[in-house]
């Protein structure tokens, strides 16, 4: 795996069980990818996740890169930026984001991490923040979605998507999917 840029936004998928976690890990990479972040790092493992969202990003754009490997705990230690672990046991989403993309997003890549099964307390440990959203139990993906938001401050949304294939037009009714141009 390639070094990261300076203030590339990586979000790493700890743990994957086939079959029973294929639709949650899909949605984590898509998020992620819909919500500013420059890649998502999969387990080994989640083949199925990893080819859906592959898939999305050659339909509707990127940039956003789709990495696999085998080495997750390897990437955590040595993470040459920030690594921010989201867990329902951190600090409050709400007293450090703020620090968080101060560091982050101008000078250091920053590594989000999200749980997919019970995440070891190395994690806990190695990670720089270890940040909750509500600290209560809820979606990973709702979590991703909330700090990248926050993170970003909501610049993430007016993201434009170069090589897609097709653009969806907004509209307040109905589907509109046009080929791109």
């Amino acid at each position: 795996m390639q070094q990261p840029r300076e203030n590339e936004v990586s979000v790493l998928r700890y743990g994957h069980r086939p079959g029973r976690d294929d639709r949650m890990t899909t949605h984590v990479g898509l998020t992620a990818r819909a919500l500013g972040a420059d890649q998502i790092i999969f387990p080994d493992n989640a083949t199925q996740p990893a080819e859906t969202v592959t898939d999305i990003v050659s339909r509707f754009g990127g940039p956003f890169d789709v990495q696999r490997t085998d080495t997750l705990n390897a990437i955590i230690r040595e993470w040459s930026g920030t690594v921010v672990h989201l867990t329902m046991y951190g600090e409050r989403v709400q007293d450090v984001t703020k620090k968080i993309r101060e560091r982050c997003l101008h000078d250091h890549p920053l590594l989000i991490v999200i749980g997919g099964e019970k995440v070891p307390s190395d994690v806990y440990e190695w990670a720089d923040w270890n940040v909750a959203v509500t600290n209560q139990p809820h979606s990973e993906v709702a979590g991703l979605a909330v700090f990248l938001d926050r993170l970003f401050m909501g610049k993430e949304l007016e993201q434009e998507w170069a090589d897609a294939e097709h653009v969806v037009i907004p509209q307040a009714c109905g589907k509109r999917v046009v080929d791109a141009e």
